[in-house]
C-alpha cells in the first residue's frame, strides 16, 4: 500500500496549525440568484424586452384583443399574414386558456426574426418561415410581407412602453395596429396617428438575444468612456525631481484635449515630460 504523499511545505517545531479561512462571498443573495439565474437560464428562453435594443433575433407577437388573444404568423404558401387567434376552441368549450403572457410559440409561422438596420434605431421584420419576406407598410397604410429586399417601408422603429407592451412605428410615423374590418375579421393596418389599446404589442425574445444586447451597452460604455487629463499623477509615475519635488508643464491643456480626441493622449503626455527633463 502506497504512503500518504507528505506536504512539501516547511514547518517548524512549536508553530500552530493555521485555520483555513472560508472564503469571503460580498455578493449579496438577491445578486448571486440572479448571476445563478442568468447563468442556468436556457438560452432560449421567452422574455419580454426591457429596451428597444434587445428586440432582436427569433420574435413572437402577441395582441390582447378581445374575445381572443391573437398572434401575428405569416402563411409561407400564400405569402400573407395571419392573424391567429389563440384558444377559440377551448374558450368555446369552457376551458379556462393560459395566460397570454406565458405563451410561447409553438409553430415557426408564429416567428418573426428581427435585424437591426446598422446604426439606427430602427428594426427589420422578417418571415421565420418560408423565403424570408420583410414586413412593409406603404405610404397607404396597407402592410404585408411580400417583399425579398429591404427599404425605407421594411423599416420600424420599436417602442417599449412603461407596461412593458411595444409599439411599432413606420418610416411614415405611424403606428401598427390591429384594425376590425366586415365581418368582425381583424387585420394590421400601419395608419395610426397616436398609441391606444390597438396599437399595443407583447412582444417576446429570446434570452440570448437579450444578453447580447446587454453585451454591447456594456462595450459602448467602455468605448464612450474617454481617459483623464491628469498630468500630474503620471509624472510622479514616471519622473521623479528629487525631494519629492513634482514638476508640470505651463504649456496650456489644449493640446491635451486634442490628443485624447485623436486616442494620443500617452504620446501627448510623453512629449511634455521630455521637455521638461530638456528645460529644468
Amino acid at each position: 500500500m502506497l504512503d500518504k504523499v507528505r506536504s512539501t511545505k516547511l514547518t517548524f517545531k512549536g508553530d500552530q496549525p493555521k485555520k483555513k479561512r472560508k472564503r469571503e462571498d460580498r455578493e449579496t443573495g438577491s445578486s448571486k440568484k440572479s448571476r445563478r439565474k442568468d447563468d442556468n437560464e436556457d438560452p432560449e428562453t421567452w422574455l419580454l424586452p426591457e429596451n428597444p435594443s434587445e428586440i432582436r433575433g427569433p420574435t413572437f407577437i402577441m395582441h390582447p384583443s378581445d374575445p381572443y388573444p391573437i398572434s401575428l404568423n405569416f402563411n409561407s404558401t400564400t405569402n400573407r399574414i395571419v392573424i391567429h387567434a389563440f384558444d377559440k376552441e377551448q374558450l368555446e368549450d369552457d376551458i379556462e386558456p393560459p395566460n397570454l403572457l406565458d405563451r410561447t410559440p409553438t409553430d415557426v409561422s408564429q416567428v418573426w426574426v428581427t435585424t437591426r438596420v446598422a446604426g439606427s434605431s430602427t428594426v427589420n421584420l422578417r418571415t421565420g418561415t418560408g423565403e424570408g419576406k420583410f414586413l412593409s407598410c406603404d405610404t397607404h397604410g396597407i402592410v404585408s410581407a411580400d417583399r425579398d429586399a429591404r427599404g425605407p417601408q421594411e423599416e420600424w422603429t420599436p417602442v417599449v412602453l412603461p407596461d412593458g407592451m411595444v409599439a411599432f412605428m413606420n418610416v411614415y410615423e405611424k403606428y401598427l395596429s390591429v384594425d376590425e374590418i366586415a365581418g368582425g375579421n381583424l387585420q394590421l393596418r400601419g395608419d395610426s396617428d397616436e398609441v391606444g389599446f390597438r396599437e399595443r404589442f407583447w412582444v417576446k425574445i429570446q434570452s440570448k438575444y437579450k444578453k447580447e444586447a446587454h453585451e454591447e451597452e456594456k462595450k459602448k460604455e467602455g468605448v464612450s468612456e474617454k481617459p483623464k487629463i491628469n498630468e500630474e499623477s503620471s509624472n510622479r509615475l514616471y519622473q521623479t525631481w528629487g525631494a519629492g519635488r513634482l514638476v508640470v508643464s505651463t504649456e496650456e491643456k489644449t493640446e491635451l484635449k486634442k490628443a485624447r480626441k485623436e486616442g494620443r493622449l500617452a504620446e501627448a503626455l510623453l512629449d511634455r515630460r521630455s521637455k521638461l527633463k530638456r528645460y529644468i
